[in-house]
């Protein structure tokens, strides 16, 4: 991938913040000093060394949310599109894609807009959202009205794959969000997103596996599923599903021209899916840096690039 983009991935992972887990920087990336600033990442505001007022400060950032099956993200970046802050948590009020518990999700996204507010010294006023392809206006409104209810102005909203390219500017090719509970695909041709797919396959049927084949509670085969070092051990166990998804992936491409997929989501971070997908489509498959916060980051270029909602 493009060092650039792995510079800005490694200082987005950098800023992000979470109760529970700790987002190790990969050894290629945190070799490098030149990754990342560390003025910039331990002091956000010293971006701004001109003076200027909260009211500026807070009229020049973008704000991203992305509501998952598995993960709320919020991410917040500068008028130079760098990241500022960040903040994401495991929680469960969508399914399928799908709001099932508005008051748990706008209850969170409350949280993170108080924890990222506190951090920067101002109030965050503006964000975009995002949906999986394919699914009913409705249900993205109903995304939009949780961050709204939240105390954010949002009326901009984009399906997440193509969130997803506004980092990753693939020219041709397939780019497939794997999230908690769904799979999304977008097939890019000369830089414009000419199809989309989403289906209800993802890491939360991983975890769903695991503790049935373990006897154990979901939560604890969610925390295996998260542990690096847990993955050589349990990966017969969720290689079927895997392979699921590249039977779901090689469905919707089977009459795409597209020579390389690029995994982004959470559930892209499980060690050997990459290869599992590949063989199952038969297509090259890249897994970019930090794939959890690749989509949020997208929405919040998003917020800062458009006025009106987009579907």
């Amino acid at each position: 991938m493009n060092p650039k983009l792995n510079a800005l991935l490694a200082k987005v992972a950098a800023v992000m913040h979470n109760d529970h887990d700790n987002i190790s920087m990969p050894q290629q990336l945190s070799d490098n000093s030149n990754y990342c600033d560390s003025k910039i990442l331990t002091n956000p505001l010293a971006l701004y060394s001109r003076g200027l007022s909260s009211d500026k400060l807070q009229n020049r950032v973008h704000v991203g949310i992305d509501i998952g099956t598995a993960y709320t993200v919020l991410i917040v970046l500068d008028e130079r599109m760098q990241p500022m802050t960040g903040e994401y948590r495991f929680a469960q009020f969508v399914r399928d894609g799908l709001v099932v518990d508005s008051q748990k999700a706008i209850s969170m996204v409350q949280k993170l807009k108080h924890i990222a507010e506190n951090r920067l010294g101002f109030k965050l006023s503006s964000a975009a959202t995002a949906y999986p392809p394919g699914v009913l206006l409705t249900e993205i409104k109903a995304k939009q009205y949780v961050v709204n209810c939240a105390g954010f102005e949002c009326d901009q909203s984009i399906n997440e794959p193509t969130a997803a390219n506004l980092v990753l500017q693939i020219k041709n090719g397939a780019i497939v969000d794997i999230g908690g509970g769904t799979t999304g695909i977008a097939v890019v041709n000369d830089g414009h997103v000419v199809y989309t797919a989403d289906e209800p396959t993802g890491g939360t049927h991983f975890s769903l596996v695991i503790a049935g084949a373990l006897n154990i509670e979901f939560e604890k085969a969610e925390l295996l599923k998260k542990d690096p070092k847990q993955h050589s051990k349990i990966y017969p166990l969720v290689k079927p599903v895997m392979e699921k998804i590249g039977t779901i992936v090689a469905n919707h491409l089977l009459d795409q021209d597209v020579s390389t997929i690029y995994l982004v989501g959470g559930t892209s971070c499980f060690i050997g899916i990459g290869k599992v997908i590949q063989k199952v489509t038969g297509i090259t498959t890249i897994i970019p840096a930090y794939p959890l916060f690749i989509t949020p980051l997208g929405v919040a270029m998003f917020n800062a690039n458009n006025d009106k909602a987009s579907y």
